[in-house]
């Protein structure tokens, strides 16, 4: 057997994401990850330190697995912090993102901010907000500081370690988390996607989107957060083209006090069909940044439509689990039915479709060790796989086991048979 394998896992200890990997090392007899907080890598930065300075260690071969930064609201607020406009680091510089690139400039510039996404909040501010629960705070600003993160960690990381290997790469999950660049990217690798609103100019609002619905001749749309997750700002939207009539259904909702509109989510489905509601919702929405693409019909067991989340590690397929519903919106947290492809007597040619697609898909990302797919079938005998999103941290599956094993364990039996290794 080879020699396992050193693992840094950056992650929130104590949440159900770092003791369930930890209890599956454990279980497959593997010594523990070194875990090392998102609150205490940031708290170093804010201080002027580096990752050199927390993390001593002197390893050959190591891993570094990124997790999910949520369920932490001090972790949400320093992305907050360091996705704002005026956001300086430690030389006194300012990172604007300027067309997807990353340009510091010298502090005294008395330049303008780029305005991205419709809510700014000032790199002092986030670090002081109050947690609102359900409240969606400035998506496009967090995604910046996302993305920050991810590049400076990555780049950290490889001046202590220059043979240091990532569970998933920092730029390659920055690429999976923006369901705008993630679709193209699979489109461009031959991998398929639900077609896109094409429109000849950004989609930043509700009358520019609706102008291009109608151009494309698409009346049925799904309106996606492009940086959103569990179905936060995903809405199923569809306009009578000859009555103009509208129809959204999301899990969004909306409080408007004192002339601000707040959105948030609700953890359940909600219904709108009023004009002035559906078009804050849409202004919001694009101007944060979404993913439009046209609303496909699933396939339906029972009446329900399903599509199915795929895990893949280390090139091969493993855990698969049906999502259930009678609603467009399929996403488990929402109390819908959750069921494994054998017990729906899914048949053999189907479930390889969607294992293929998934594996395609993995493979776009070469420098990435596994993901969760989500692979939908169109309805109809002749069923086509489409895939709707790529998640770096899509392994969290409860109560379903592949080779008798939970996904973290699984994981954890590919990493002891083999080191990860990259292209």
């Amino acid at each position: 057997m080879l020699e396992e394998q050193p693992l840094l896992l950056i992650g929130n200890p104590g949440n159900r994401r770092t003791t369930g990997l930890q209890e599956a090392r454990r279980r497959m007899g593997m010594r523990p990850a070194i875990v090392l907080p998102y609150e205490k890598l940031f708290r170093t930065w804010r201080q002027g330190g580096s990752l050199a300075d927390i993390v001593k260690l002197n390893l050959q071969n190591l891993l570094i697995r990124i997790d999910a930064p949520g369920e932490d609201w001090d972790v949400e607020r320093e992305l907050l912090h360091l996705g704002a406009a005026d956001y300086y680091d430690a030389a006194g510089n300012t990172a604007l993102n300027l067309n997807g690139s990353t340009l510091f400039m010298p502090k005294d510039l008395s330049a303008e901010p780029h305005k991205v996404g419709s809510e700014m909040i000032s790199a002092e501010a986030a670090l002081t907000l109050e947690q609102q629960w359900g409240r969606i705070y400035a998506p496009a600003q967090w995604f910046r500081g996302w993305k920050r993160f991810l590049e400076r960690i990555g780049r950290e990381a490889r001046a202590i370690w220059p043979d240091v290997l990532f569970w998933n790469d920092p730029a390659e999950i920055a690429v999976m988390f923006d369901k705008r660049v993630c679709q193209l990217h699979l489109a461009q690798h031959g991998i398929q996607v639900p077609p896109i609103l094409q429109s000849s100019q950004p989609v930043d609002c509700w009358e520019i989107l609706r102008s291009a619905m109608s151009v494309s001749r698409m009346h049925r749309v799904f309106v996606k957060l492009a940086y959103g997750s569990a179905a936060s700002g995903v809405v199923a939207y569809q306009v009578n083209p000859r009555t103009g009539e509208e129809i959204a259904v999301t899990t969004v909702g909306m409080e408007t006090t004192q002339g601000r509109t707040v959105f948030y989510n609700e953890g359940k489905l909600r219904t709108y069909t009023r004009h002035v509601e559906i078009r804050s919702l849409m202004d919001w929405l694009c101007a944060e940044g979404a993913q439009i693409e046209r609303w496909m019909p699933k396939a339906a067991l029972h009446q329900r439509a399903y599509d199915v989340r795929q895990l893949i590690a280390a090139g091969e397929a493993g855990h698969s689990v049906m999502r259930l519903s009678r609603t467009p919106i399929t996403n488990l947290h929402l109390r819908n039915e959750r069921m494994l492809p054998a017990e729906a007597g899914l048949d053999e040619s189907r479930m390889s479709m969607i294992q293929d697609a998934a594996l395609d898909t993995m493979k776009t990302f070469p420098n990435s060790w596994s993901a969760g797919i989500d692979v939908m079938l169109t309805s109809g005998m002749n069923p086509r796989a489409y895939v709707l999103d790529v998640n770096p941290f899509g392994d969290l599956l409860y109560r379903v086991k592949y080779q008798e094993l939970t996904p973290y364990e699984w994981e954890m039996k590919l990493l002891r048979k083999e080191p990860v290794r990259h292209a």
